[in-house]
C-alpha cells in the first residue's frame, strides 16, 4: 500500500524523503528525516515509534546496516514491518518482514534508498533508485521526481490517495514538509504545491536566521 524513496545531497548536506500511499496521511506515520543525521522509513503495517527510534540511533553514530539490526532487536514484531534507512553517509539499509503484503521489493542505489508493498511489480523500488541516481540538482526536486518514475513504472496495485515529501537541511527544522492528505491524484498534486513552494521557501529560511532583513510577507497590510 505504500512506496517510497529516501535520499542525500553529499554537496549541501541535505537529508529527505518522498513517499505516497492508498491510506490517508501517509508521511505522519512512515517518513522521517533530520538534519545531519539521515533518514529513516517505516512502512507495511506500520509502526511510526520507529522511525525517531532509527534517527536517535543514527544520532549516536552508528551506520544504516547496524541502525537497522537494532530495529529488528528492538521490535517484537518486525516480521509485519517493512523498513529503510539511510544514514548521512548515503550508506543504506533495508528490510522487508515475511509477513510484508503482497508484492514488495527493495532497491539501494548511490545515497539513496526505495521500497514498497503491494506494488504492481518488483520493479517500481529499482526504478526509483536508478532515477535518483541518475538526477542531479535540488533534492526535493529529485526526490519528487524519483517518487513520478515509480509511479510510472507501475506504483502501487490500487490508487494512491496522500503522498508527501520531506527534506531537512542545515536548520533544525524541514525546509520542505508538504503533504497531500487525500486526493485522486496525490502526486501530481504534490508537484504542483513543491512548485509553489520552492520560490519561497529561501524567505521563510532567511526569516529565521535574518528577520531584519526578510522579503516583505506579500500579504494585505504588509508594507
Amino acid at each position: 500500500m505504500t512506496f517510497s524513496v529516501a535520499g542525500i545531497c553529499p554537496d549541501t548536506g541535505m537529508v529527505g524523503c518522498a513517499i505516497t500511499s492508498s491510506s490517508i496521511c501517509v508521511t505522519s506515520r512512515c517518513a522521517f528525516a533530520r538534519s545531519g543525521t539521515g533518514v529513516a522509513l517505516t512502512q507495511n503495517i506500520t509502526n511510526p515509534d520507529l522511525g525517531p527510534l532509527a534517527l536517535d540511533l543514527l544520532t549516536e553514530g552508528h551506520n544504516a546496516d547496524a541502525v537497522l539490526e537494532k530495529l529488528q532487536a528492538a521490535e517484537p514484531h518486525v516480521q509485519w514491518r517493512q523498513l529503510g534507512v539511510l544514514d548521512k553517509d548515503g550508506n543504506g539499509a533495508t528490510f522487508s518482514g515475511a509477513e510484508a503484503l503482497g508484492i514488495y521489493a527493495t532497491a539501494k542505489g548511490k545515497n539513496c534508498i526505495a521500497m514498497g508493498n503491494l506494488l504492481a511489480n518488483t520493479d517500481v523500488p529499482q526504478a526509483m533508485a536508478e532515477h535518483f541516481e541518475n538526477s542531479t540538482g535540488d533534492l526535493a526536486d529529485r526526490l519528487l521526481a524519483a517518487l513520478e518514475a515509480g509511479l510510472a513504472a507501475g506504483g502501487e496495485l490500487g490508487p494512491e490517495h496522500s503522498a508527501g515529501l520531506l527534506v531537512y537541511g542545515e536548520p533544525n527544522w524541514p525546509i520542505v514538509d508538504l503533504r497531500v492528505d487525500w486526493h485522486i491524484s496525490p502526486i501530481s498534486e504534490l508537484r504542483m504545491v513543491l512548485n509553489n513552494y520552492q520560490p519561497q521557501m529561501g524567505a521563510y529560511i532567511t526569516r529565521a536566521k535574518d528577520p531584519a532583513n526578510a522579503e516583505s510577507y506579500g500579504v494585505p497590510g504588509d508594507e
